[in-house]
């Protein structure tokens, strides 16, 4: 299987922050890739790397065989990233936004871009709205809408259930896992581990600077001692009472 991100002995500090000491990971062709982790234990740093949108103080990044910080210009054409706060402009409609990205990277048509986008994503009927009266589930979909112009191989999405209801969570997966069934690669950083469970093919866990734990959910299982087994009735988490009341599907297929 072909390796799109390469990362090895990744090292960044702030000061005195050590934010990340040794770190080492690599990344598969269409793989969905969770990173895990708590606030401030530097997943979006990682992700700024490897965006190149900072430079790290030592180790070695390679997408698609590029290394960041000697090729930032090629590993800019082959990624996109979708940061935490959604870069939509609320002012113009959901197609004047797509549009807008499409010739700012030099897209051919990119009016069809946009209503092949939109469409994708169940933006059609609100095409023409302002992108200020979307919803937040309608709002990250348009976001991650626009970061596929140009079909990028890798896709960072920092955080970007955050601040979502569920069920415009449960849209978002949905949407992230049809990317990866397409073949896009995508790096996902969540502090939701349902959200991971759900959607990672392989998951990687940081913490004080390293990755400490790393692979599939089964084999990250086995890392613990066997479950003692209970025999007690299973009661519904408050969020799978309100999925249940206002009918959406909670489940996502793997």
């Amino acid at each position: 299987m072909e390796t799109i991100i390469s990362v090895s002995n990744l090292q960044k500090s702030f000061k005195t922050n050590h934010v990340l000491k040794d770190v080492h990971f690599k990344i598969q062709k269409g793989q969905i890739f969770a990173l895990l982790g708590s606030n401030g234990a530097g997943k979006t740093t990682i992700v700024n790397i490897l965006s190149t949108l900072i430079k790290p103080d030592g180790g070695n990044a390679r997408i698609c065989g590029n290394d960041v910080i000697e090729h930032p210009e090629r590993v800019r054409h082959s990624i996109s990233l979708t940061g935490q706060f959604a870069a939509v402009d609320g002012t113009l409609t959901g197609r004047e936004n797509v549009t807008l990205i499409a010739k700012l990277r030099s897209v051919k048509n990119p009016d069809a871009v946009a209503d092949s986008l939109l469409g994708r994503f169940g933006l059609g009927d609100a095409a023409d709205k302002r992108a200020a009266v979307y919803s937040g589930g309608m709002t990250r979909k348009l976001d991650i809408a626009m970061s596929l112009i140009g079909n990028p191989e890798m896709i960072f999405l920092d955080e970007p259930t955050t601040g979502l209801d569920p069920e415009s969570r449960i849209e978002v997966w949905k949407t992230i896992k049809e990317l990866s069934d397409n073949g896009t690669t995508i790096l996902l950083t969540t502090q939701y581990l349902e959200e991971a469970e759900y959607l990672a093919d392989k998951i990687a866990i940081l913490h004080g600077g390293n990755i400490i734990a790393s692979g599939t959910l089964d084999e990250l299982k086995k890392m613990f001692p066997p479950a003692k087994k209970e025999y007690i009735e299973k009661q519904p988490t408050l969020e799978e009472i309100f999925l249940a009341i206002v009918g959406v599907e909670t489940e996502v297929t793997q």
